[in-house]
């Protein structure tokens, strides 16, 4: 599914990442954890094609990434990865509905077809009755879900979720965690996240322990 080989990278002189190898397998839960700073989100942008690294490769579903032109990889990532961040980044003049559309519309989809997909994905997460309300009247465990929605309306191959509970309460955490395996249940969805919950980090498959920059543990 995903496949990380001598993965390196460095910001100025610091070396955030120094030579990661990673396997995630499809229809896995995988946490990444570790401390501040020790490059879980570079690792997980670097994966997700959003950061190039500075040495090694990166496979996603037998494709070998740097050999992509960035047109490519674009449309590539706009179809193959989901991606859900600590703060839900919904577009504020847009409804519910309409941010879950956007992916599938920039994708070349109909209005019609990604209409009717997103309306099954919010059925899905119990906010039919919330279609029509922008992300300002929603809770934050709504904007989440609607969020996770959004990640999902290409029928992409992973989900990447980066502290995706950092900003809930207790009990819309709990929810949105359960959430991941019913949606890999049902949607067959691979997800990796990178998380500072312990709770979270021990129902899922595996867990992923990353420190100085190097995997000590997965």
């Amino acid at each position: 599914m995903i496949r990380l080989e001598g993965i390196t990278k460095k910001f100025g002189s610091l070396e955030v990442l120094k030579g990661v190898d990673l396997i995630i397998n499809k229809g896995e839960i995988v946490s990444i954890v570790g401390p501040s700073g020790a490059g879980k989100t570079t690792l997980l942008q670097i994966m997700g094609t959003l950061d190039e690294p500075d040495g090694g490769n990166v496979h996603i579903n037998d494709i070998h990434i740097k050999q992509m032109k960035e047109k490519e990889l674009s449309a590539f990532r706009n179809k193959h990865i989901g991606f859900v961040f600590q703060f839900h980044q919904l577009l504020p003049e847009f409804t519910a509905l309409e941010n879950i559309m956007i992916p599938a519309l920039i994708a070349g989809k109909s209005s019609k077809e990604a209409t009717e997909k997103a309306k099954e994905l919010l059925s899905f997460m119990n906010l039919s009755n919330r279609a029509t309300h922008k992300p300002n009247e929603l809770s934050g465990g709504e904007k989440q879900r609607v969020a996770v929605a959004r990640a999902l309306v290409n029928n992409p191959a992973v989900i990447l979720a980066d502290e995706p509970s950092g900003s809930l309460d207790s009990h819309s955490k709990e929810e949105l965690h359960q959430l991941f395996f019913q949606l890999r249940e049902h949607f067959g969805q691979t997800f990796v996240i990178v998380t500072h919950d312990e709770g979270l980090a021990q129902t899922t498959d595996r867990t992923i322990h990353i420190a100085d920059g190097i995997v000590t543990n997965s």
